[in-house]
């Protein structure tokens, strides 16, 4: 008898399983019916959720870098920054390989004046620096960036290892 017992709850929530699945079943067959005789299916109406704006940035939280630097420390000579006329570029330019350009969070409106850096393997720094304009933005920091490849390449006597080291504005 107590076997019984413990059985009729199972027993009911599968058979109630069952009815609900038979007749979701039937109910399917008849709409079914009425599609095939040629009326147009009623369009689904899925709630449009707007796309959330993108994050702000959140700046790295204080302190050390839990991996440590992202560039070793070694021994590095800055050269004597050169400012350059927007549009003028002084050094021939260095067919430089592709590299990943850096996104900047600056707010553009504000920005005066660019500083971009680069470095070649003996640590020799070489910033340059130009003046920008109203609507100055990022599109335009790739002609500033390899302004300052160019220098280094040239400078360096052709050194194949110049990088980008920073950029910086005010």
């Amino acid at each position: 008898m107590k076997l019984a017992t413990k059985l009729v709850a199972p027993f009911a929530l599968v058979l109630s399983f069952a009815w609900l699945q038979q007749s979701n079943v039937a109910h399917a067959e008849e709409h079914r019916g009425e599609h095939h005789e040629g009326h147009a299916a009623p369009p689904h109406e899925h709630p449009v959720v707007p796309r959330p704006a993108p994050p702000r940035f959140q700046p790295h939280p204080a302190g050390v870098h839990p991996h440590g630097p992202t560039v070793r420390p070694h021994a590095v000579r800055v050269l004597r920054p050169m400012p350059i006329r927007r549009g003028e570029h002084p050094w021939r330019h260095w067919g430089h390989p592709e590299f990943a350009r850096p996104v900047y969070y600056w707010d553009w409106a504000g920005v005066r004046t660019v500083t971009c850096t680069a470095e070649d393997s003996y640590g020799d720094q070489y910033p340059i620096t130009q003046d920008t304009f109203a609507g100055f933005g990022l599109v335009n920091m790739t002609s500033v960036e390899d302004d300052a490849l160019d220098r280094c390449y040239q400078e360096s006597g052709g050194d194949q290892s110049c990088f980008l080291a920073t950029c910086s504005h005010y």
